[in-house]
């Protein structure tokens, strides 16, 4: 039988040919797309603090730690909050090989999001363009670019599977929005861009849902729109300083004189935070099968705004540290070692 004369086979092979020239296509948009926006994704060399078990004891050891991020400006970089939160140190490494130091501007845990600053403007940078992430709809392709086990700007892609949104409070403290995608992501795509398919950053990714430690096909990134909300338009200064909020029985089992505070964990040296001379924790502990360090200071109020955990006083603070200069005294309400003292600037 002669295959084209039969009308069914015919229109199969068409279809196949469709197929086939449309993925080539979108191949090829894809690879100019990764060449366009490539140079200005970036490597992030971190290096932290932390308390380690060695010998039976418990010491601070140095640890470096990797990440990604992209440039909006000649000066500025948007990453993921878990990258450069409590580092010591963070370089920036580009495409063409160049390293320059950087500092955290502000940072939110719960979304995930942190914007630094380079010593020095990049010659010749090449930055990107936030897109609108409200538009992009489940089932639209994406990319991502990064670092993943230290393979600097290597691509994978997928597609938007889903969003997850909480943002019904005002305060910025609890607000998150995660694009859910089955791009893979890996150890080192933290703080990489997602990027739509006209080459504009829709998400900053964020974390992945494992069972092994690898990437099973659900990956995570903060949309575009809560960083322009939050690291944009009104930006709180970046503290140094990595906390636990205790809840009113944690606070009642650690002697606290007041329903809520701020547990410090780790503290970088040479932040706000740091130069007040708060202490981070010393000793490990499991509450509620979150692993924490107890020891630490305990932060009952920021500049006479008391810590609670409610929309209400998170939003006086968020709205306080936003209007603050960087440059304005801070006074610290702390209890340490069962006394209140005051640590200020």
């Amino acid at each position: 039988m002669n295959f084209f004369n039969d009308s069914t086979q015919v229109r199969y092979f068409l279809l196949l040919l469709l197929v086939f020239c449309s993925q080539a296509i979108g191949a090829q948009d894809l690879s100019e797309l990764y060449e366009k926006v490539n140079p200005s994704v970036v490597v992030i060399l971190t290096e932290e603090k932390s308390l380690q078990q060695v010998g039976g004891y418990s010491q601070i050891v140095s640890s470096e730690g990797l990440g990604s991020g992209f440039l909006i400006s000649k000066t500025q970089i948007l990453t993921a909050a878990h990258v450069v939160d409590v580092a010591e140190r963070v370089l920036v490494q580009f495409h063409d090989g160049e390293i320059i130091g950087a500092t955290v501007t502000s940072s939110f845990d719960e979304p995930d999001i942190a914007l630094i600053t380079l010593a020095f403007p990049k010659k010749d940078a090449q930055v990107v363009t936030l897109g609108d992430s409200d538009t992009i709809k489940i089932g639209e392709q994406v990319f991502v670019v990064g670092a993943p086990f230290g393979l600097a700007h290597s691509l994978s892609s997928g597609y938007i599977s889903g969003r997850i949104k909480n943002k019904k409070s005002q305060n910025p403290f609890t607000n998150s929005e995660y694009l859910q995608t089955d791009a893979a992501i890996n150890t080192g795509n933290s703080g990489g861009p997602m990027f739509n398919l006209k080459g504009e950053v829709v998400g900053i990714v964020s974390h992945i849902k494992t069972i092994t430690g690898g990437f099973q096909g659900i990956g995570f990134a903060a949309t575009a729109n809560i960083a322009k909300e939050l690291l944009l338009k009104r930006t709180i200064p970046w503290s140094g300083a990595e906390f636990f909020p205790l809840s009113k029985d944690a606070s009642k089992l650690l002697n606290v004189p007041q329903n809520n505070g701020l547990l410090v964990q780790r503290v970088v040296r040479s932040s706000p935070y740091g130069k007040l001379g708060l202490r981070g924790g010393t000793v490990k502990a499991t509450i509620n099968k979150t692993e924490i360090l107890l020891g630490g200071d305990v932060i009952l109020a920021i500049n006479g705004i008391r810590f609670e955990m409610t929309d209400e006083a998170l939003k006086k603070l968020g709205d306080y540290a936003a209007s603050v200069k960087p440059e304005a005294p801070i006074v610290l309400e702390v209890l340490r070692e069962g006394k209140i003292i005051s640590l200020s600037n």
